[in-house]
C-alpha cells in the first residue's frame, strides 16, 4: 500500500497512540522496526498515519507493547480498518481538510459536548446564519467557495438525533445578529426546534449569572469509543486545533462541567430563549 500523501486527522490519531503504546513500554522505534521486520523510516510513516496499518499488525504491537487493555485495542482496531467513505469526501477537493476532519470526527464520536460564546455552533446554524458567518471572515470567497463551506455545515447536521449532543451557549450567542433581524428570528426558532429533539440538550448562561468567567470558552469535545481516544476541538489564530493528550482531554472535561454547571437547566434555557425570541 503506498504511503498516504494526506493522512486525515483520524489516521493521524491511530498512529499517534501506536506510538504513545511504545513510549509507555519504554521501546524505540528502530528496537520495533526489527521485531516487525520493517525498518525505522516504515515505522516513522505508521506513526505519522502516513501509512496504513493491520488489524493483525495492531493486535501484535499491542501484545509486544505488553498492552492489556482489550478495549482500547479493539478501538484501535476499528479504526485501522474502518473504510468508511463519508458524505464529507464528496468536499475533499473543494475545502480544506479540517472541515474533512470534523466532519469525520463527529461521524465517530460516541457522544458531543460543546461549549459556545460566539456564534450559534455549526451543528445548530441555519443556511443563511451559516453563510452570514463564513462570508463575514472570509468575505474574499467567490459564491464557488462560499456555496460548499455552507452546505457542508448543513450536512454536518446528520449526527443530531444519532449522537447524543450537549450545547451550552452563552446569551450573546443569541443576542447577536449575524445577518438581519428575520434570520436571527429563524436561527432562535431552529435552536428551540432542535432543543427538544431526542438526544439534544440545550442550555443556557445568561448574562446576569455568578460564576461565569469563561468568555473565551469555545470547545466542541467528541467522545471516543473508549475515553482515552477522545478529541477536543477549538478554534485558534493558527486555525482548528484538535486535542488528544492526556492532560488536554482532562483540562477540557474539567472545563465542560465548569461550564456546564453555572448554565441554566435545559428546561428553563428553552424558556429563555423563548424570551428572547419575542423580543425580536
Amino acid at each position: 500500500m503506498p504511503p498516504r500523501s494526506q493522512p486525515t486527522a483520524r489516521q493521524v490519531r491511530l498512529g499517534t497512540e501506536l506510538r504513545r503504546l511504545r513510549d509507555a513500554a519504554g521501546l524505540t522505534a528502530r528496537q520495533v522496526a526489527v521485531f516487525l521486520g520493517s525498518t525505522s523510516a516504515q515505522m516513522s510513516q505508521m506513526e505519522a498515519g502516513i501509512a496504513g496499518v493491520s488489524e493483525e499488525r495492531v493486535r501484535r504491537l499491542a501484545a509486544h507493547y505488553t498492552c492489556t487493555d482489550q478495549e482500547l485495542i479493539d478501538a484501535l482496531v476499528a479504526m485501522a480498518t474502518d473504510r468508511t467513505r463519508g458524505w464529507w469526501e464528496q468536499y475533499r477537493e473543494a475545502l480544506p481538510p479540517v472541515f474533512l476532519d470534523l466532519a469525520e470526527l463527529e461521524h465517530h464520536a460516541k457522544f458531543i459536548e460543546e461549549i459556545s460564546t460566539a456564534h450559534v455552533p455549526g451543528l445548530l446554524q441555519t443556511e443563511d446564519y451559516a453563510r452570514a458567518v463564513i462570508a463575514y471572515w472570509r468575505p474574499e470567497l467567490p459564491e464557488s467557495e462560499l456555496a460548499p463551506r455552507v452546505e457542508h455545515r448543513m450536512r454536518r447536521k446528520a449526527v443530531l438525533g444519532t449522537t447524543p449532543y450537549t450545547v451550552v451557549l452563552h446569551e450573546p450567542v443569541l443576542r447577536t445578529r449575524v445577518a438581519d433581524r428575520q434570520a436571527a428570528r429563524a436561527q432562535l426558532d431552529v435552536v428551540l426546534e432542535q432543543s427538544e429533539a431526542p438526544g439534544v440538550t440545550v442550555r443556557v448562561i445568561p448574562f446576569d449569572v455568578d460564576g461565569f468567567a469563561g468568555a473565551s470558552a469555545e470547545l466542541l469535545y467528541a467522545g471516543g469509543r473508549v475515553p482515552a481516544l477522545d478529541t477536543a476541538q477549538r478554534d485558534t489564530p493558527q486555525g482548528s486545533a484538535f486535542m488528544d493528550a492526556a492532560a488536554q482531554l482532562l483540562s477540557m472535561r474539567t472545563l465542560f462541567r465548569k461550564v456546564e454547571a453555572v448554565s441554566l437547566d435545559p428546561s428553563r434555557s428553552r424558556d429563555y430563549i423563548h424570551r428572547l425570541a419575542k423580543e425580536l
